[in-house]
């Protein structure tokens, strides 16, 4: 069976600036909507087209909302019913997170857009403090962008990582998770070849997650232009995705979608469609 087209739709806001969601069909028919929390972003992370854009503001609860409400109105009669909410458009969601937590609570309100909170996933480049208040305050899901087993390698391709570093947000992320039952956080694994895709980085993956309730997305990389990485081959994540699932890890694998219409995982944000006119 052959999968629709991705759906990217631009938002124009009232003070001009222009944000970005996305709605991935899915033949399950869970189709999923991506969207945007900030115009632009601070995390400034070297392989995310999106993540150099530098930050104009926040996005308020309302704009935050609407993006879904508008893709369910819009887009529905032609993709189906859509089951999913990710909050991994453009921006940084724990960056915002009074807007992005009031979000998520009315995204799964009855009286509101009433999806499951399983279904509503909120991802992070890892801002531990905030992290620790969402998983406090929030039943949705929380997703963290790990990409990467040694802090060298990681403060190099996710700055945040000098601040927060990878003992300390997993750390955390143990310790929370003691008192959520049956929870299990994403950790999402960018593959970029010759970085972060060697078998002993599988290795040290393993020995990085164990003790957290978790399930591993390996996610090949979409090039873009001023980008110098790589994705890894196709034979090389799939020697990755079984080392770990030897080790007992629970996998998945995503390969891409999108990236010919500069629209799959962090290839959103255009400069010359954020600016005011």
């Amino acid at each position: 069976m052959e999968l629709k087209r991705i759906l990217q739709m631009l938002f124009k806001l009232e003070d001009g600036l222009v944000i970005e969601t996305v709605v991935i069909p899915c033949e399950s028919g869970m189709n999923t909507v991506c969207i945007s929390s900030q115009v632009g972003g601070a995390m400034n992370c070297q392989f995310c087209y999106t993540g150099r854009m530098g930050l104009k503001r926040n996005l308020s609860t309302s704009e935050i909302v609407e993006q879904a409400v508008l893709a369910r109105k819009l887009l529905s009669s032609e993709v189906g019913p859509i089951s999913n909410v990710v909050f991994m458009g453009i921006g940084e969601p724990l960056h915002n997170i009074e807007n992005v937590i009031k979000a998520a609570d009315i995204l799964v309100d009855e009286q509101g857009l009433h999806f499951s909170p399983r279904k509503v996933t909120v991802s992070t480049s890892g801002l531990v403090p905030q992290l620790k208040r969402f998983l406090r305050e929030s039943n949705c899901a929380l997703a963290v962008s790990l990409n990467a087993t040694t802090d060298e390698v990681r403060s190099w391709i996710m700055p945040i990582n000098r601040k927060f570093n990878l003992n300390l947000l997993l750390g955390t992320l143990r310790e929370e998770l003691q008192s959520k039952h049956k929870y299990k956080v994403l950790f999402e694994y960018v593959m970029l070849a010759g970085v972060n895709d060697s078998i002993e980085d599988a290795k040290r993956l393993i020995n990085l997650v164990q003790g957290i309730p978790c399930k591993i997305n390996l996610i090949s990389f979409n090039p873009h232009s001023g980008s110098f990485f790589k994705p890894t081959k196709k034979e090389k994540i799939i020697e990755f995705r079984n080392i770990l699932a030897e080790a007992g890890c629970v996998v998945l694998l995503r390969l891409s979608r999108g990236d010919d219409q500069m629209a799959a995982c962090g290839q959103l944000g255009k400069p010359g469609e954020i600016q005011a006119p």
